[in-house]
């Protein structure tokens, strides 16, 4: 018995009673095998069935996923963004690493002689831009930080 006469359900064929006596019977199956002749007959194996459900699956996921970014992104965009930037706690402004904020670098040349300098990397001003948020002060979400770069 193959797969396909196996999936027969007695909702859709009533299940035929066949008696050597019983003609009619044999003529109503030989016409109901031309009506549903036309039908295709396949049969798919365990293998066939997961990689169809795979398929589907993949398709789902690579639709469902970039649409989900992009409602995201929308709806965070309507939202106001008040959290404060956490390298310079809402300032907009960090404190310069080479002078540590004093805006003048001390040199120890030896023998005792110190040369005190204007720094150079904040121009003596002690700070510098934040560049997390840019000076806003304001912590970017996780999908503004790709606007910004970082000029060092």
């Amino acid at each position: 018995m193959s797969s396909a006469t196996s999936l027969r359900s007695p909702f859709l064929y009533p299940p035929l009673k066949l008696s050597s006596s019983s003609s009619s019977q044999l003529h109503s199956l030989s016409f109901r095998n031309q009506r549903f002749s036309h039908r295709i007959k396949a049969e798919l194996d365990q293998n066939t069935v997961v990689a169809v459900a795979v398929g589907v699956v993949s398709v789902a996921v690579g639709l469902g996923i970039p649409i989900f970014y992009e409602t995201q992104i929308d709806s965070a965009a309507k939202r106001e963004n008040t959290q404060p930037c956490f390298p310079c706690n809402g300032t907009g402004a960090q404190s310069c690493r080479f002078c540590t904020g004093s805006g003048n670098v001390t040199v120890e040349l030896g023998g005792g002689e110190k040369e005190v300098s204007r720094c150079i990397n904040c121009d003596g001003a002690g700070a510098l831009t934040c560049t997390t948020c840019q000076g806003s002060g304001i912590q970017p979400r996780y999908l503004d930080r790709r606007e910004f770069k970082d000029d060092d």
